[in-house]
């Protein structure tokens, strides 16, 4: 059910025809109320995408209606045609779905500095409109596909209320946000303040611990929907948890579909100083190539893990290099400034690869995650414009 399972919310997911492929790609999700409280977090990236500005506007007024997506153009570095782009699909999207265009929120994913071909988009947008239903999910969250090669979906219902999501992503996945776009609702009666809260903690510690293949993107965005419509006022600690757990799913069902990849890589570092030195720990090891061309060759070199761990400042992140302990995949490889037995030999043909990292200098504990670097991605990355 994606961004339909909770109640009061429409969606659909059409051909427009912005892909030259031929599939879909514009997808509308719709808040029919009672309440149209609306949350987002955005790329940092400097070339923000058009749409990412605008997004942007909207969720300073905490309000929305509707979310309108594209796949097929990214509509960044496109400068002021671009924008004006971005206000005429949230201008269509309001006139086809009856409200104002300030209460519509934009978003595109595809390739950067191509302009969108607005009339295509245009009468897409009224195609979407007239296939909105409430079951309409599932093919909103396959129009929003681009180098995906499954469509991402998640739904939690706990307390009275329910929590969908849908998101896209198979590559420049490295947030500070990850290009990845989602869109969650939910059901439940909520402040814009505890929305916006509630998504953030969720965003922290989900999509924004993911690093693919350390590429920011231009579009990324996160955007939380909220209704009302189960009758149900959540308290902000429940609808943390729900969202959190919704923007969890997707991230590791993005990282199992990231581009090319044969592995998924959860780095765990434990006894930090603080929570910032133990997300440092695990960014360094989760952003090294050596360390995930080793893992694609099934190579248990975890040289390479304390190599990048190395590489902290101490007063970025503090620890004695003869407390330091390191497990893969349980099996204990390093301890004690020396080797364990069985170090060499641990088994990494499984798909999912664990890491996990004492620190022995504190009581914090982070987990990143990331994906091997294979010969498919390069591939694939290579020739992703021509």
């Amino acid at each position: 059910m994606s961004v339909t399972a909770p109640a009061g919310f429409t969606a659909s997911g059409i051909t427009a025809g912005i892909k030259d492929s031929g599939k879909p790609d514009l997808a509308l999700v719709v808040n029919t109320g009672p309440e149209f409280v609306a949350a987002a977090v955005t790329t940092p990236n400097r070339f923000c995408a058009a749409p990412v500005y605008l997004t942007r506007e909207v969720a300073e007024g905490g309000r929305a209606k509707a979310v309108v997506l594209n796949s097929g153009g990214a509509n960044a570095c496109t400068g002021e045609r671009g924008m004006d782009d971005a206000y005429a699909m949230a201008e269509q999207t309001a006139a086809q779905v009856g409200c104002e265009p300030g209460e519509v929120m934009v978003c595109s994913t595809g390739l950067i500095g191509a302009f969108l071909l607005m009339d295509i988009v245009t009468a897409g947008i009224a195609q979407a409109a007239y296939a909105l239903s409430d079951s309409g999910g599932e093919d909103a969250a396959v129009a929003i596909m681009t180098t995906d090669t499954v469509p991402k979906t998640a739904q939690v219902s706990t307390a009275g209320f329910t929590v969908g999501g849908m998101s896209k992503g198979a590559g420049m996945l490295n947030p500070a946000m990850a290009t990845m776009l989602a869109v969650i609702t939910t059901d439940a009666a909520v402040s814009v303040e505890v929305a916006q809260r509630a998504l953030q903690a969720g965003v922290a510690v989900s999509f924004n611990r993911m690093d693919s293949d350390g590429c920011q993107s231009t579009n990324d965005t996160v955007i939380l929907l909220a209704n009302g419509a189960s009758g149900v006022s959540a308290s902000e600690a429940d609808l943390t948890a729900a969202v959190t757990e919704v923007c969890t799913s997707l991230t590791k069902q993005m990282l199992a579909d990231a581009e090319g990849a044969s592995h998924t890589i959860a780095v765990t570092v434990s006894g930090a100083a603080s929570e910032a030195a133990a997300e440092a720990a695990a960014r360094t090891v989760t952003s090294s190539n050596l360390f995930k061309a080793a893992i694609f060759g099934g190579d248990p070199n975890w040289g390479r893990i304390l190599s990048a761990l190395g590489t902290l400042p101490e007063d970025e992140c503090p620890y004695d290099r003869e407390a330091v302990s390191v497990a893969m995949n349980g099996t204990p490889i390093f301890a004690g400034g020396a080797p364990q037995d069985g170090a060499s030999s641990v088994d990494l043909s499984a798909h999912d690869v664990t890491v996990d990292i004492d620190l022995a200098a504190g009581e914090a504990c982070v987990t990143v995650w990331t994906n091997d670097l294979t010969h498919d991605y390069v591939e694939e990355n290579s020739a992703y414009s021509t």
